[in-house]
């Protein structure tokens, strides 16, 4: 199925260019993740698109032809669902006890409870403990639509299930119909000196990017900048944790803590941008420039930065400032309805992995090494925008894989294969990358680490 990921890549491409000759990419072949949607197409595509990024910067800042991008099928899908591997420890639970899908009644809805105020939110519109069973049957005596309403009123994340066709003609998905998948414009001019770039085996070294993102895509967006070398200093609030994917998305970066919302936090975020070469940040669109660190800001403090953000149901519309993760992106847009379908099922039927964060987060990672490239070709910033709704656009649109629900599972990839880690935790086997560019081997300098960890500033 591999003409499939060529054809996303193609449209992955017509939204990512970058300046000189297109790079040579190989997608090998290899088996695919079980699902009525082309899942591991979306994979390879994605993550070669990272790749195809890469060779041009280092094309562009080096001379000569651009490496060849080369992307293993097993191992992207692989890398889809989880990288690391604990040796003599688990990794904690990835949902909490409440988080999960409901029958309502009319429907299905899923609610999205990680969040301690996310639970909360959904518990207090229900007025209920939290007990699965407890919550299942208070939200049967509601109208799917009417408690996702409810919820997402209260501050809460939930999304009710649709079909393909139900969300074509939601007003929302109409939004994000007319969305591109990746959005760019120039910003200011970059200062006359381009801060140096690595040389052609660590690409990003000398790049420095400001993460503001969580769970997930920015996360994944951010691990692929730190193997080729960029310094990733993430930065969350005082009280968040996420520690069901800490292990797997801190590769490679330092972690501190900053509250924006307090005068300190926010100038000690603005000395750290007035450096940066990069921002990806995943807030709600109206959330910076609610604590006055917007747009404008953002150009003043630091001309020529690469901008790349982060929505989950676009950037117009209705719901383009609503909260939103991969699993109930999923069930608004038709996704889990039509897997449903598939299998015969009378439940929501999900992606075998959550794929439009990690597809989204390699896209996100294209975006700001093509940002790189062009400020260094043409001496301006510039600002893009993605969406995990326009993502799952691009895989819908792919069309459906006949027959494949009963696909034969990739290939296990032995936990033997990946180098040792050594973290907090204990030690750990993380997976060996999908991605080759020729010359420039993804290789992550710093383990996985605990948010929180480190202070606030730059190491170099």
């Amino acid at each position: 199925m591999t003409h499939v990921a060529l054809d996303l890549l193609t449209a992955i491409g017509e939204e990512v260019a970058g300046a000189g000759p297109p790079p040579a990419v190989t997608l090998g072949t290899g088996r695919s993740l079980p699902s009525v949607f082309a899942v591991s197409d979306l994979a390879q595509a994605s993550i070669g698109a990272a790749g195809a990024a890469l060779s041009t910067l280092v094309a562009t800042s080096h001379g000569g032809r651009p490496p060849a991008v080369t992307v293993d099928r097993d191992l992207a899908s692989a890398w889809f669902l989880q990288t690391i591997r604990p040796v003599g420890w688990e990794m904690p639970p990835v949902w909490d006890a409440v988080a999960g899908d409901y029958s309502a009644a009319d429907g299905w809805i899923r609610l999205h409870t990680n969040a301690p105020h996310h639970r909360v939110a959904a518990l207090s519109v229900l007025g209920v403990p939290a007990e699965h069973d407890v919550v299942a049957g208070a939200v049967a005596t509601w109208s799917a639509d009417e408690l996702e309403s409810a919820v997402v009123g209260a501050g809460g994340a939930a999304a009710a299930m649709r079909s393909l066709d139900g969300w074509r003609r939601h007003p929302q998905g109409r939004s994000v119909a007319g969305e591109p998948l990746l959005r760019m414009e120039r910003t200011s001019g970059a200062p006359p000196m381009d801060p140096t770039v690595g040389g052609p085996e660590r690409p990003l070294a000398g790049v420095r990017v400001l993460d503001l993102t969580r769970v997930l895509a920015g996360p994944v967006a951010t691990r692929l900048l730190a193997g080729w070398g960029a310094e990733v200093l993430r930065i969350d609030p005082p009280d968040w944790d996420e520690p069901s994917i800490v292990p797997e998305v801190t590769l490679g970066k330092r972690c501190a803590r900053l509250d924006l919302r307090a005068p300190s936090g926010k100038e000690r975020f603005l000395d750290l941008l007035g450096s940066a070469d990069v921002l990806v940040h995943g807030y709600r669109s109206d959330a910076l420039e609610g604590i006055g660190l917007g747009a404008a800001v953002r150009d003043e403090r630091r001309p020529g930065l690469v901008d790349v953000s982060l929505s989950a149901y676009g950037w117009t519309g209705p719901w383009s400032t609503r909260r939103g993760f991969d699993s109930l992106v999923q069930m608004s847009a038709g996704i889990a309805d039509t897997g449903r379908l598939a299998v015969g099922s009378d439940r929501p039927v999900p992606l075998p992995a959550q794929a439009l964060d990690h597809a989204t987060g390699y896209l996100l990672a294209a975006a700001a090494i093509t940002g790189l490239t062009v400020r260094r070709s043409e001496g301006t910033g510039t600002r893009w925008r993605a969406s995990l709704a326009a993502t799952a656009k691009l895989l819908i649109d792919g069309g459906t894989v006949r027959d494949g629900m009963d696909s034969e599972p990739a290939r296990p990839v032995a936990p033997e294969d990946g180098p040792v880690e050594r973290t907090v935790w204990g030690d750990a086997r993380r997976l060996v990358p999908p991605l080759r560019v020729e010359g420039a081997p993804l290789r992550w300098t710093l383990p996985a680490r605990p948010l929180g960890s480190d202070e606030a500033r730059w190491e170099a």
